[in-house]
């Protein structure tokens, strides 16, 4: 072992090109690592979303994102409520049978499709080309309505029209109803979209 002294300006040297070194690996580390996480993407492919609904008032809706769909939350009027009853000849799968256990979950195949009646929960998807119809909650004629209207959703791509629990109306190119996601209610005020263990 030599006794000679160590150059200052050697040792410098050797200590900025060890941090730049450590600077260097953990530069590449990091985006290594990272790519053992879930992105974004993945998480929003099934992860429940929780909806607060305590500002939405009959009549209104709100659209949330789950697993890259919309989904439609809606307070029904008791107007609106009431008109589904009289709507069974009008509609192609009133009691919701067909393709019950894809489309609508148990708790949900009655007359409004839902856990409570005031409230319908429905994916805003087309069952004909996937289209995202929109809302025509006004009753009465409008263009490209029947005279009869009673509300509820318009398809405009191919004219499909359903009630205020998203069934489809006959002769209609959809052939099923709107899809019932599953969920449940946290609280009276709180809807979970995703998950329906405690319905």
């Amino acid at each position: 072992m030599s006794d000679q002294p160590v150059d200052s300006s050697r040792r410098t040297w050797i200590a900025i090109t060890a941090g730049a070194g450590a600077v260097g690996a953990a530069a590449v580390a990091v985006p290594f690592v990272s790519t053992f996480q879930p992105s974004e993407r993945a998480r929003a492919a099934g992860a429940a979303v929780e909806v607060d609904i305590s500002t939405l008032r009959p009549g209104e809706m709100l659209t949330v994102e789950w697993r890259g769909k919309p989904v439609w939350i809606v307070r029904r009027t008791p107007e609106q409520l009431a008109a589904l009853d009289k709507l069974n000849a009008q509609l192609a799968d009133p009691e919701s049978k067909r393709n019950a256990d894809a489309l609508t979950p148990a708790y949900a195949r009655n007359v409004h499709r839902s856990i409570k009646p005031e409230v319908l929960v429905a994916v805003g998807i087309c069952s004909h080309l996937g289209c995202s119809p929109s809302s025509r909650f006004a009753t009465g004629a409008q263009p490209s309505l029947p005279d009869d209207w009673p509300g509820g959703f318009f398809c405009p791509c191919h004219g499909s029209t359903f009630d205020m629990a998203g069934r489809v109306f006959a002769n209609k190119p959809a052939p099923d109803n709107l899809e019932v996601p599953p969920h449940m209610y946290m609280s009276d005020t709180t809807i979970l979209v995703g998950e329906d263990k405690k319905a």
